[in-house]
């Protein structure tokens, strides 16, 4: 995954703008209850499987240890509620209350074209399906163009025998070469028809990517772009999205994040309207930094994440029935960000000047990612609930934000809403956000 990051230093000027990256748009996800794994719902038609859901938003890892009774009792400590195992492993995940990425040798498009295989993987899809810790099927990393069509009939195949657990498949990021993507032109153009390409030929019900800026030498400039891209292609295709973050750093260009860094990468990623996220590494040999070593003891920034990860998942999850109506930035407007407009009904008082902005530097301002019930024919769509977000992962930011009215401050520790104001003060920790909803 990490072993492609040749940069892709092409312009991208007034990027936002050419592509309509904050328009409205749903989420594509329905909200269930915590712990849901997408299994029939209540009142589906017996004996038919239900589609499946996103349920409780994802928080999950790339590249983490053996599953193991100490391993899952860490991970579920620590917040995360999706892991990587084997189908051996499922009844110790289901134990800790974890939910399964299911990895086997057999979920492959080679095994649709050998009978024998076929078999076997169908025999499999029959033994886990119903499997209460089974949430879904691991399929492969960062597939080129030329794949989507092997890639598309497997992920028809297992939506046939399991419609309630999905086909998880990870894409490139934005600096990954022409040759990797299987498409042609630049940045932009060549991400976008890759984007498109996925969507229209696999037909996924997920769209997972991976993006790490944090490079030693500073902030890579294309982060918020590739951001905005895969919003907009999970809008376009009715789907939830979920972003894998850099945790580490696996080469001499790279750095490892501290945690108001990675705390920045799970904000921003909310108020683009992420129902998951993943963290690049957990552990694994060739990385320094991730969330624990080798032996298993806990990085520092597992305690950062201990509470982040929660965070996340109730953020997530409160604005999971919404769609995400617009994502702006005040300050600094990088490739690929929309700013604020004046007449945005949610605001900064006073307002925030905007600031150049030049890349290796980090990107510093406020974010602020709204969210409302969809427009219905002839009914524009109204934002009731907004993200805010403090860009800058170095210091705190003391804001003052306005809304069409009387306000309420959601506490992502608690799970509970409280009476605020028309303008809420709010002190954001570096990095980190809040979310508002117009008082009901």
């Amino acid at each position: 995954m990490a072993n492609r990051l040749e940069q892709r230093w092409v312009g991208m000027v007034a990027i936002g703008l050419v592509l309509g990256l904050g328009g409205p748009g749903g989420t594509g996800c329905s909200s269930a209850g915590a712990g849901d794994t997408g299994r029939q719902a209540a009142g589906a038609t017996p004996g038919v499987a239900a589609a499946w859901k996103v349920g409780t938003p994802i928080v999950t890892y790339w590249a983490g240890p053996a599953m193991s009774d100490a391993t899952a009792r860490q991970m579920a400590d620590g917040g995360w509620n999706v892991v990587w195992c084997g189908e051996k492993d499922l009844d110790l995940v289901h134990r800790h209350g974890l939910r399964a990425q299911l990895h086997d040798g057999l979920i492959s498009p080679a095994s649709l074209d050998n009978p024998a295989q076929r078999e076997k993987l169908d025999a499999l899809i029959e033994r886990v399906r119903r499997h209460p810790a089974l949430y879904c099927y691991y399929l492969t990393d960062e597939p080129a163009a030329a794949a989507f069509p092997a890639l598309g009939k497997l992920v028809a195949h297992l939506r046939q025998r399991d419609p309630a657990h999905v086909a998880y498949i990870n894409l490139f990021p934005t600096y990954a070469s022409n040759e990797q993507l299987g498409t042609k032109g630049d940045t932009v153009a060549a991400y976008k028809e890759h984007l498109r390409q996925y969507v229209e030929v696999v037909r996924p019900s997920l769209v997972s990517y991976d993006h790490y800026q944090f490079a030693k030498e500073g902030d890579t400039a294309a982060y918020f772009l590739n951001l905005a891209m895969i919003r907009r292609a999970s809008q376009d295709a009715g789907v939830p999205f979920l972003n894998i973050v850099q945790a580490c750093t696996w080469a001499p260009s790279m750095r490892v994040p501290a945690g108001d860094e990675v705390r920045y990468l799970v904000y921003t990623s909310l108020a683009y309207g992420a129902q998951g996220i993943s963290y690049y590494v957990y552990c694994t040999s060739g990385h320094t930094g991730g969330i624990a070593l080798a032996d298993g003891t806990p990085t520092p920034l597992y305690h950062v994440l201990k509470s982040v990860n929660r965070q996340f998942a109730a953020i997530a999850g409160q604005v999971q029935p919404l769609a995400s109506l617009g994502v702006y930035h005040a300050g600094m407007t990088p490739p690929g960000a929309e700013p604020l407009p004046n007449d945005a009904p949610f605001r900064f008082d006073p307002p925030i000047a905007q600031m150049p902005y030049k890349a290796p530097e980090r990107v510093r301002g406020m974010l602020l990612g709204l969210f409302g019930q969809a427009a219905g024919p002839g009914k524009p769509a109204a934002p009731t609930h907004a993200v805010v977000v403090n860009l800058d992962y170095k210091a705190e930011a003391a804001r003052a934000v306005i809304g069409p009215g009387s306000l309420e401050l959601f506490d992502a520790d608690a799970g509970t809403w409280s009476p605020a104001a028309g303008r809420v003060e709010l002190r954001l920790p570096p990095g980190g956000g809040k979310l508002l909803r117009v008082k009901r």
